[in-house]
């Protein structure tokens, strides 16, 4: 069973700068955490994982943004998918974390950060990004994207360039999630696009509406439900007893979110050296070998087995981190 310490504070988080504001993750939690399953060379509890840090800082339109931090060296920043946050993260943040010095932004609305009525548009996500990266003072960073979070990326480099990007890497996200009539199933397919209603899909996904594969492909949450992984019961369990925002409080921008289409900006826009993860049983598969395809610099990843899913780099965070490293340690030629 779970097992939550209560720790006593002689700070409160709420009492702290938002610029300021740095703690180890336990106190800034005020609480320890124990993981379900034991797993040979990662932590049995949150406090084991000594050098994690919860950080926030305050963006321009006044919210403020938790991200978690830990390692030094090269700097990596994820950017996590919808509804998701730094916690489901903290596998993949304490192997990475031996070589490089890792962040994990929770967007707004998600994680620790604030949930407000306002900015929930992919841009606006991007400038949230971008405002991170500025304040985290460093003068390049490797960029990281999962689902919705390489979404958030590729609107970054529209808005803003890659000047301050030294590598890429995206995680299974479709490049349009929106299909339009007049498409071809092979245009489909290629981008990814997995249903005719984002209505529908909002309803799916933040209210269980329940739906058909023709409206709304709900493989993604069936892949999710089979939780056959140790890593992943472990981050996930983790995430659910300290993250308690509704699918309702983090919907706003999912409209915006699926009717976007990247196709533009993939083909002519992301010229860093680029690594795209998928898997066998990804409805994505297709639409990550035709980014590889239109992707110039860029290396495809392919997963098989039990876990080469949506959640590839949370189930399996030992062959995601070593595949990850093996590319940013990479010299280019």
């Amino acid at each position: 069973m779970n097992k939550l310490l209560p720790i006593s504070l002689s700070i409160i988080l709420t009492s702290l700068s938002p610029n300021l504001f740095a703690a180890d993750a336990v106190k800034a939690l005020a609480q320890d955490y124990y993981f379900p399953h034991k797993i040979e060379g990662f932590p049995e509890k949150l406090s084991q994982f000594k050098d994690l840090k919860i950080n926030k800082f305050k963006t321009s339109d006044n919210v403020n943004l938790a991200y978690w931090e830990a390692g030094s060296g090269e700097p990596v920043i994820f950017v996590p998918g919808w509804s998701a946050n730094g916690a489901e993260f903290i596998n993949v943040m304490f192997l990475l974390s031996k070589k490089y010095h890792v962040y994990v932004l929770d967007p707004r609305n998600q994680g620790l950060s604030d949930s407000v009525p306002y900015g929930n548009r992919i841009s606006r996500y991007a400038v949230d990004l971008k405002e991170f990266i500025d304040h985290t003072q460093n003068k390049q960073v490797n960029l990281v994207g999962w689902s919705m979070g390489a979404s958030i990326i590729w609107s970054y480099i529209d808005l803003f360039g890659d000047t301050k990007l030294k590598k890429l890497a995206f995680i299974d996200e479709p490049i349009s999630i929106y299909t339009h009539s007049d498409w071809s199933e092979e245009k489909r397919l290629n981008l990814g696009a997995m249903t005719t209603s984002p209505e529908r899909m909002i309803a799916a996904f933040t209210k269980n509406k329940s739906t058909n594969q023709q409206v709304v492909d709900m493989n993604v949450f069936a892949r999710y439900m089979k939780q056959d992984s140790d890593y992943f019961k472990n981050s996930e369990s983790f995430a659910q007893s300290i993250i308690k925002k509704s699918p309702e409080s983090m919907s706003p921008v999912l409209f915006d979110h699926a009717t976007n289409n990247w196709e533009d900006v993939i083909q002519y826009k992301v010229n860093k050296p680029t690594a795209i993860f998928t898997g066998e049983f990804s409805n994505n598969l297709q639409s990550q070998k035709w980014m590889n395809s239109a992707i110039r610099n860029s290396e495809l990843f392919i997963y098989e087995g039990d876990y080469a899913d949506h959640f590839l780099a949370f189930k399996n965070p030992t062959q995601f981190t070593q595949d990850l490293a093996g590319f940013l340690n990479n010299k280019e030629k």
